[in-house]
């Protein structure tokens, strides 16, 4: 059979199986049982969050003396341990905190650190080198070797980060489910089997083929996946916390999912911080707080690890302008039922001894991957990462 002919007819049986109802395609043998392994979630904090008056050395003397307007004071905000206390906004948190879940890796960072948003997230997103260059991300480089579909690795966003591309395959970033799959109708199918698509060859119009079939079924799936389960558990009136609520609502659904990435962006505070990282701080705390109890519910959150990073901290001093520049070092949340070592890991960010105004890491932010990779997910951190790397051990 020719290669056309072959599209024409596969194309009516595939779309015709891609669209069927749910409880139709179980009976055919298209949906699989639900997923019952682990999964993480990871929330980016895109622009820089300011780690120092996000967990604050409110006992250093020298923290006040950087930020004569903008620090924190000590009645704004909820003391933790170690001489350091959580931003007076992250309630929520900070009772994520007390309950035993969640880990504070200080001084976190990479050596010789880059200060553009874009090279620096490259460098988390890729887990290179300052001096490398990678095209694939980590969890794209993990979802290659061990996942067989691109919806087992899912997005909240219109675009992809590059941390979620592999080589072979690509997680699918989804904004909306409904809207994803109504963008993906049979008749996609039908104009590219009758040829009249220009410039496309029998092989390279096989190849389009299949992956509008991978598309159309991950969105199928992700879509009808997306009914299964309705949370009841209120969840701030925000973009985070929709998409958190959407990937809670994902997981109870029984999604074979294994890696959940959500972003929440605007802490690039170069002029009046204060307001716009607590706001933010805010939407970050009831949104994870909100998620948890509703993994809880279901028994779901013992399953699943959030990690929490941005591609770089500020700088100890304030600026002119009532806000910070971009910096190095800072902080990242792990949050689980299963932590090996809880609450404040390491020591406290070091205030006077800087490198040109900046804090100086102590761990490689690749540890932490390597220790959800290693301990967590269940595969070598070696294979993932381009070198070996001591794992942090806290999962």
């Amino acid at each position: 059979m020719k290669r056309r002919s072959f599209l024409k007819k596969s194309s009516l049986l595939t779309a015709g199986t891609l669209f069927t109802p749910l409880f139709l395609q179980q009976t055919l043998g298209q949906i699989q049982e639900e997923y019952k392994g682990k999964r993480i979630v990871i929330i980016q904090f895109s622009g820089g969050n300011d780690g120092l008056n996000t967990v604050i050395p409110y006992l250093d003397d020298n923290y006040y003396k950087a930020r004569p307007n903008i620090a924190i004071q000590k009645e704004n905000l909820i003391q933790l341990d170690n001489n350091l206390g959580i931003n007076g906004q992250m309630k929520g948190f900070a009772d994520l905190f007390h309950k035993g879940y969640v880990s504070i890796i200080n001084n976190v960072g990479y050596p010789n650190p880059n200060r553009s948003h874009f090279r620096s997230m490259d460098i988390w997103h890729t887990a290179s080198d300052a001096n490398q260059y990678l095209n694939t991300g980590w969890l794209g480089r993990y979802m290659d070797a061990n996942c067989s579909k691109p919806r087992e690795g899912i997005e909240l966003d219109n675009t992809l980060s590059l941390a979620m591309k592999g080589s072979k395959i690509k997680g699918i970033a989804v904004d909306n489910p409904y809207t994803f799959y109504n963008t993906l109708k049979v008749g996609q199918f039908d104009t590219l089997a009758s040829g009249d698509v220009e410039n496309l060859n029998e092989e390279n119009q096989g190849y389009l083929y299949k992956t509008l079939t991978e598309a159309n079924q991950s969105a199928e799936y992700i879509y009808q996946h997306s009914k299964v389960y309705k949370s009841k558990t209120t969840f701030p009136d925000t973009a985070l916390g929709k998409n958190l609520k959407s990937i809670a609502e994902l997981i109870q659904s029984g999604m074979d999912s294994k890696v959940y990435y959500a972003s929440l962006g605007g802490f690039d505070t170069h002029a009046s911080q204060i307001p716009q990282q607590n706001k933010l701080l805010k939407q970050y705390s009831e949104g994870v707080s909100a998620f948890v109890e509703e993994l809880e519910k279901t028994d779901h959150f013992k399953d699943t690890v959030i990690m929490t990073f941005s591609e770089f901290g500020r700088r100890v001093k304030q600026n002119a302008s009532k806000g910070t520049d971009h910096g190095a070092a800072n902080n990242v949340f792990i949050i689980s039922k299963h932590l090996k070592k809880e609450g404040i890991i390491n020591e406290n960010p070091d205030l006077v001894n800087l490198n040109r105004g900046d804090l100086i890491h102590s761990v490689d932010f690749r540890s932490i991957y390597a220790d959800l990779l290693n301990n967590w997910l269940n595969v070598s951190s070696s294979e993932i990462m381009s070198k070996n790397i001591n794992e942090l051990s806290l999962i």
